[in-house]
């Protein structure tokens, strides 16, 4: 650390060790750094991309589907911010907008089998929740009558 709590060396330096630490499942120490990347940088789409995986690694969906939102916003045609948002998405129960982004990312890149599983598993739920007379949206109340 420096003087002023920074970490040592340069914001590609904190860049890879954020990435790392993503990839060895340390979601919330990956985000310390890529926001100090971020101070420096504010407009590295990779940062900004490490830094919504790294929300939705740590289980902060609301936060991830913002993030991945603005990188959708930014590029449309980026079929994993689609992806991510969509998966974001489902977890917050938002099933039909996450049909919709899961679906444009299928469409992007017809060969990745993960998006297609997510959008076939998201669909089967909207499905089954038509079937059942159940909202399409949010949870299911777990009180019954």
């Amino acid at each position: 650390m420096t003087s002023d709590g920074a970490p040592e060396g340069t914001a590609y330096e904190w860049y890879r060790r954020a990435i790392d630490l993503l990839e060895r499942g340390d979601a919330s120490a990956s985000l310390v750094l890529l926001d100090r990347v971020l101070t420096e940088d504010p407009d590295s789409v990779s940062a900004r991309e490490a830094r919504a995986r790294a929300l939705f690694d740590a289980r902060r969906f609301d936060e991830a589907a913002d993030a991945f939102d603005s990188l959708v916003q930014v590029n449309p045609s980026d079929d994993f911010a689609h992806y991510g948002l969509g998966m974001a998405l489902w977890r917050l129960q938002r099933f039909r907008h996450a049909e919709d982004h899961l679906a444009m990312a299928s469409v992007m890149r017809p060969d990745r089998d993960d998006y297609r599983t997510a959008l076939d598993q998201v669909r089967a739920t909207l499905r089954a929740r038509r079937q059942a007379g159940l909202p399409l949206e949010g949870p299911l109340d777990a009180g019954g009558p």
